[in-house]
């Protein structure tokens, strides 16, 4: 199958108020290309540096979106750019994004990393520890961030009730939040869950946001 037919396939199985965030760590820029020349514009990578090589060789209008851990020394090297940051896991990173952004005269867009899975390997705030960060005053004084929404990263397991229980965890933790923490606030719009092995489920379960990366492209050589 071309990678038009690929995204053809796998866009029958995604509804239009779904983003589909095409993952392509470890894969090649004529892949990235091939994708954009479909008309697709959302690209994720897990690694600022693989993320940095590949932005200076591919069209200027592509959206960026950083999907992995990121540690506070490396936002200011995509700060300028970056379409969406998802891993927001500290209060450290937040400060860290909001002093970037101002240098930069721009407002980034992030998402707040929530723990769903029982995996320890797994990054986040407990629903807990958000929620107790979400009523410190400071956050008030962040000018160059936008907190967008959620994202989460379910466990990698055959139990797909045990996926579709995490999922409906993170859902409800963000409408409670959508209902307390950011009440009128509308940007705060996102869910990100789900990945190849799961986007369906996330699907079903309220995401808005899907991250397919081998569904799309096939197992990364790595």
């Amino acid at each position: 199958m071309t990678v038009a037919e690929k995204f053809e396939h796998i866009q029958r199985y995604i509804p239009e108020k779904v983003r589909l965030i095409a993952v392509t760590k470890t894969h090649p820029i004529d892949v990235i290309q091939a994708s954009y020349d479909y008309g697709h514009r959302h690209f994720g990578e897990n690694k600022v540096q693989e993320l940095l090589a590949k932005k200076d060789l591919l069209p200027a209008d592509i959206v960026w979106h950083m999907i992995g851990h990121l540690q506070s020394n490396k936002v200011k090297q995509i700060a300028p750019f970056v379409g969406l940051i998802h891993g927001v896991d500290s209060l450290k990173l937040l400060q860290t994004i909001d002093k970037e952004g101002n240098k930069n005269q721009r407002t980034i867009p992030c998402l707040l990393q929530v723990h769903i899975a029982e995996e320890s390997s797994k990054f986040g705030f407990s629903p807990d520890e958000l929620k107790e960060m979400l009523k410190l005053k400071q956050l008030n004084e962040f000018e160059n961030i936008e907190i967008r929404g959620l994202m989460g990263m379910a466990t990698f397991t055959e139990d797909k009730s045990q996926v579709r229980r995490e999922f409906q965890m993170l859902k409800s933790l963000f409408d409670e939040l959508k209902q307390t923490s950011f009440l009128n606030v509308p940007h705060f719009s996102e869910l990100s869950m789900g990945m190849s092995d799961d986007y369906q489920i996330a699907i079903e379960e309220g995401a808005t946001m899907v991250r397919v990366g081998s569904a799309l492209y096939g197992e990364r050589d790595y």
